[in-house]
C-alpha cells in the first residue's frame, strides 16, 4: 500500500516532467500492459510557431498531462482482424452509408442521391499518371465501393501479406468501438502530441530538427526527390501505401511511427482556433485539455465549417514538403468521424497504473 501510494503521489504530482532524456520503459504484460509504453506527466510547448507551422498550430502554448500508457505502434491489420473474429463486427466502410450522416458534411440543398448510389466503401488514395494541380484533390482521391480495411484499395486488393501494417479505412467510430472491446480509449489530442515529442521540447520532427539526419529518411512519407506527388505511374515507380508497423527507430518513449505511414485518430473534435482559444487562458499550463466542444474549420470550401469532425494527427505515407508537411508532431488536421480513408488509422493509451 506504501508503495502504490508513493506511485499515485508520482503520477499525478502537478508539473511533473521528466529531467533530461527520458527513459524507455515497456510493459510487460504483467504487472503492466504488453505491447504498450509508458509516457511520463509532464508538462511541454504545444503546437508551434516554427515558419513550417501553420495557422491551425499556432500559438504554441503550455499544457500539462498525467502520465498514462500507449500503444507501442498502429493497430494493425493482425490485430485488428482478431477483434472483428470476437465481436463480428462491421466497420463503417462495410455499411451501407448513413444519407443524413453524409448530409452534415456537404453544402445546404444538396439532393439525396439515388438509394442504389449509396453503397458500402470508403474513398482510396489512386494518384495521377502525371504531374497535376495540387489544389485538384479530387484527382488522387476516389470513392471506390467495396473499399474497407481488408480491401484498402477496393475489391482485389489484399492485406493477406500485410498482418504487421497499420490498419486503415477505419473510421472514428471503429475506433472507439475497437478501444472498447481492447479496454483502452483513444488519446487527447494533447497527450498524442506530447507522446509524439517523446520529450524533445518544440523538436521539428519527432526525431529531431534535422529531416533527413546522415541522409537517413525516418519516417514513412513521400519523399518529393524520389517522385513528383500525386503521381503513381508505372515510369514514377507505381503505388505507394503503408509499411510494417515499426520500420523506422522509435521515439525518446520507445513509440513507433508517430508521424508518416498512416494518420491517427484521438478523441478531440477539431477547431482550426482551437488553439488561439487555449491560449488566451492565461500563462499558467492547461492541464489535461480534453478538446473544444464542437467542430470549426473554414478551408473546405462548400463544407459547412460546423461539420463535426475529430483531429487525426502524424500525417501518412502521402506527406510531402510541396503539399502536406505533417509528418511534425505539432501538424493537425480535422476529418469527418464517418469517413473512412486509405491512410488513416489509429493507436490507443490506457489508463492502467504506473510503473513502480
Amino acid at each position: 500500500m506504501v508503495l502504490a501510494g508513493v506511485a499515485a503521489a508520482w503520477y499525478l504530482r502537478p508539473e511533473a516532467a521528466p529531467a533530461g532524456p527520458p527513459d524507455i520503459i515497456l510493459g510487460d504484460g504483467l504487472t503492466t500492459p504488453a505491447g504498450m509504453a509508458w509516457v511520463p506527466p509532464g508538462t511541454f510547448l504545444m503546437g508551434s510557431d516554427s515558419e513550417l507551422a501553420q495557422r491551425n498550430e499556432q500559438p504554441a502554448h503550455k499544457v500539462q498531462v498525467q502520465g498514462f500508457w500507449m500503444d507501442l505502434t498502429h493497430v494493425t491489420n493482425d490485430q485488428f482482424a482478431e477483434f472483428v473474429r470476437e465481436t463480428g463486427y462491421l466497420t463503417t466502410a462495410e455499411r451501407k452509408p448513413d444519407w443524413e450522416t453524409i448530409r452534415v458534411q456537404l453544402p445546404p440543398g444538396v439532393p439525396r442521391p439515388p438509394d442504389e448510389a449509396l453503397v458500402p466503401g470508403a474513398m482510396v488514395f489512386v494518384g495521377t499518371e502525371g504531374p497535376t494541380s495540387l489544389a485538384a484533390y479530387w484527382k488522387w482521391w476516389r470513392y471506390v465501393p467495396g473499399a474497407n480495411w481488408r480491401q484498402p484499395q477496393g475489391p482485389g486488393s489484399s492485406i493477406a501479406d500485410k498482418g504487421d501494417h497499420p490498419v486503415v479505412q477505419v473510421s472514428y467510430v471503429d475506433a472507439l468501438a475497437y478501444a472498447a472491446w481492447a479496454g483502452k480509449r483513444l488519446p487527447t489530442e494533447a497527450e498524442w502530441e506530447y507522446a509524439a515529442r517523446g520529450g524533445l521540447e518544440q523538436a521539428t520532427y519527432v526525431w529531431g530538427d534535422e529531416l533527413m539526419p546522415e541522409g537517413r529518411q525516418l519516417a514513412n512519407y513521400w519523399d518529393t526527390n524520389q517522385r513528383s506527388f500525386p503521381v503513381v505511374s508505372p515510369e514514377a515507380g507505381g503505388a505507394v501505401g503503408t509499411q510494417a508497423a515499426g520500420t523506422f527507430p522509435p521515439n525518446g518513449y520507445g513509440l513507433y511511427d508517430m508521424t508518416g505511414n498512416a494518420w491517427q485518430w484521438v478523441s478531440d473534435w477539431y477547431r482550426a482556433d482551437y488553439f488561439v482559444m487555449q491560449s488566451r487562458t492565461g500563462s499558467k499550463p492547461i492541464v489535461n485539455p480534453q478538446g473544444p466542444e464542437d467542430s470549426f474549420d473554414p478551408s473546405q470550401p462548400g463544407v459547412p465549417v460546423n461539420a463535426p469532425k475529430r483531429v487525426i494527427r502524424g500525417g501518412s505515407f502521402l506527406c510531402n514538403e510541396s503539399y502536406c508537411l505533417s509528418y511534425r508532431p505539432s501538424a493537425r488536421q480535422g476529418s469527418d468521424p464517418y469517413s473512412p480513408m486509405s491512410h488513416v488509422g489509429f493507436r490507443l493509451v490506457s489508463d492502467a497504473p504506473p510503473p513502480r
